[in-house]
């Protein structure tokens, strides 16, 4: 394990907004791939269309796939996380909306600096990690719980997209503690390569109809989906993790559901409020006071120093 998780470059920074960026559209994208595909084939085909991506960069830049007996161990248990986490995940996503599924994925961060602070010792909350994702957390307050549409009734969806979010927070912390000893790609690649006998299995005994309505919009979503978020985002994001941590990172994870309603916004022309403008500027404040660096070491707000 790094003795120390990196400070965060101002490059950096935004290489992470960029992906919160793309993986809030892919909710955008699931949503128009579960139009014309099954829940779970869409599922199956987007993790091989992964994985093939995903081994064809590894092959071409020269990346070991070798893995060490004590290594092995690790990929299972990843492997039952992501089977288990991806499959209630659309599940969730074809009972709810990708406006509620953002707001509710906005819980991980919360989840993840509990559980970083007990089980990775150089994770700690402070003062300023936990008020600026709080912050974060009254911007997707003002966008999806103040007058119009965002004030809908909880849906069915959204408790399972809520316990995949925990699932997701438990996957994340646990990732950081082993990361040091893979390729951030090999704990990308294995997990999904071994999940696809369980996506098709479910896909075929589950899936009412397949295949109902394909056209381009759809092999678009689903090659967006594959190639976009499910290769390059997860290595990418793995990467960052490895580097700085799993609170700082996430602390950008607000950027996600922004996205998602703008990009949401541009495909299906919903406006862009003013309550989403304030939004962004408290997500912004939220990000600065996550990353700003006192002088002093501050006192964890649940009895921890620095």
């Amino acid at each position: 394990m790094n003795p120390n998780n990196s400070e965060f470059s101002l490059p950096a920074s935004f290489f992470a907004v960029f992906l919160c960026v793309i993986f809030g559209a892919n909710y955008v994208a699931v949503k128009v791939g579960l139009s014309g595909i099954g829940t779970f084939t869409l599922a199956a085909l987007r993790f091989t269309i992964a994985s093939l991506s995903i081994a064809l960069w590894a092959k071409i830049t020269g990346q070991s796939f070798s893995l060490k007996k004590g290594q092995i161990r690790y990929i299972i248990i990843l492997t039952v996380i992501f089977s288990v986490q991806l499959s209630l995940f659309y599940l969730g996503m074809s009972k709810t909306n990708a406006a509620h599924a953002t707001l509710v994925s906005n819980f991980v961060p919360f989840f993840i600096l509990f559980l970083s602070h007990y089980f990775i010792p150089d994770d700690k909350i402070t003062i300023r990690k936990f008020f600026g994702i709080l912050l974060g957390f009254l911007a997707i307050i003002l966008i999806f719980f103040g007058k119009g549409k965002g004030a809908a009734s909880l849906k069915e969806g959204d408790l399972i997209i809520l316990a995949v979010t925990f699932i997701w927070a438990c996957n994340t912390v646990f990732v950081k503690k082993i990361i040091n000893d893979f390729h951030p790609f090999q704990l990308v690649l294995y997990p999904m390569i071994f999940s696809l006998p369980f996506f098709f299995t479910e896909a075929f005994l589950l899936d009412e109809r397949m295949f109902f309505n394909i056209n381009p919009n759809v092999i678009g979503a689903l090659l967006y989906q594959g190639i976009v978020t499910a290769a390059f985002g997860f290595v990418a994001w793995n990467n960052l993790l490895k580097i700085y941590g799993a609170t700082s990172l996430h602390s950008f994870i607000f950027i996600i559901p922004i996205s998602g309603v703008i990009i949401g916004g541009l495909l299906i022309d919903e406006p862009v409020t003013y309550n989403i403008v304030f939004a962004l500027v408290l997500i912004a404040s939220g990000i600065l006071a996550v990353h700003y660096k006192p002088a002093k070491s501050t006192v964890s707000p649940f009895g921890r120093s620095m």
